[in-house]
């Protein structure tokens, strides 16, 4: 009777939508190997990458911005200080993390401009395509190691660049940290007032887990106006049932880092946990755990499978 009591209260509609949203802002130098044709010596290169994870997307915007200073390599008298700048729009994929390792490719489209003209190379659109991998060295901090191929069409023939890139990815944005867990109570001793004590400790006996599908605004973990009601409705079943505890249990899919993830899943849960102890429910009964992207029930490479992951599930202990 109590499972259907249960059920009845905390199983309702739509699915929990959550969202990574922040920047990543990669300064990067290498070196760049520039075709035969284009008449331009081999030269270092340096620039900055501008990487935006709001969208609900696996595919993340970026903006690429490269400069160098490059010399003729044929011409006579050699042409020096020819200033190159290479502006590109790009959509990254990041595939999924292997240890310390988040590898990601792209591709997009650009446009080159130069100081100086030859060899029929002159200022246009360019295409590129890359592969790297950053190193994660903590929560928002990374090493980024780079290849961008670039081909750039000129009159009958087209002209091609790769460039070698290592830099320091740095994450903005990030969410706030997660507020303290209220520690879980002792258990309880009790003694009877016959002449030889008796000792009763409290059982915790794990009921059911259940989505609470609750979503929430966008880059924060504030509630959505549409799921305070979701909210309220499991608290007034806490109230009306004190012999049950519950864990409020946060899930991410896997679209961003680990640590990112861990901290997203951990203050929704919170947020959810501290509006229940507003609606009237004990502080010590409700506990909020984040498990981030630890915990899947569908796959994370198609978009109802990384929806299904988004969740904020409840817990239910029954003390006996």
């Amino acid at each position: 009777m109590k499972k259907s009591i249960v059920l009845s209260a905390v199983l309702l509609a739509t699915l929990a939508m959550a969202s990574t949203h922040d920047f990543e802002i990669s300064p990067v130098s290498g070196y760049n190997f520039s075709e035969g044709n284009t008449n331009i010596e081999n030269h270092a290169v340096y620039g900055a990458e501008v990487q935006y994870n709001g969208f609900n997307s696996v595919i993340k915007p970026e903006l690429l911005v490269l400069q160098s200073n490059a010399a003729s390599e044929k011409l006579v008298p050699s042409v020096t200080n020819n200033e190159i700048y290479r502006t590109a729009l790009n959509g990254v994929y990041e595939y999924n993390k292997i240890g310390m390792f988040i590898p990601s490719a792209k591709a997009g489209v650009g446009y080159e401009t130069m100081s100086k003209h030859y060899s029929e190379n002159k200022d246009g659109i360019f295409f590129d395509a890359g592969a790297s991998t950053k190193v994660s060295l903590t929560e928002a901090v990374a090493l980024k190691l780079e290849a961008i191929y670039m081909a750039k069409p000129n009159h009958t023939r087209w002209d091609s660049d790769t460039a070698v890139l290592a830099g320091v990815t740095i994450a903005l944005g990030a969410q706030e940290k997660a507020k303290p867990v209220a520690a879980t109570p002792a258990p309880v001793v009790v003694k009877a007032p016959a002449p030889a004590p008796v000792v009763k400790k409290v059982v915790e006996v794990k009921a059911e887990k259940v989505n609470l599908h609750i979503n929430f605004e966008t880059n924060s973990a504030v509630v959505a106006k549409e799921s305070i009601p979701r909210v309220e409705k499991f608290s007034t079943f806490l109230k009306n049932a004190p012999e049950y505890k519950a864990e409020i249990i946060g899930h991410t899919d896997s679209t961003a880092s680990d640590a990112h993830n861990d901290t997203l899943s951990t203050n929704r849960a919170t947020a959810v946990k501290d509006m229940i102890i507003k609606n009237g429910v004990a502080a010590d009964r409700v506990r909020a755990v984040g498990k981030g992207e630890k915990e899947p029930v569908a796959s994370n490479k198609t978009k109802d499978g990384r929806a299904a992951n988004r969740r904020i599930e409840a817990q239910l202990i029954e003390t006996k």
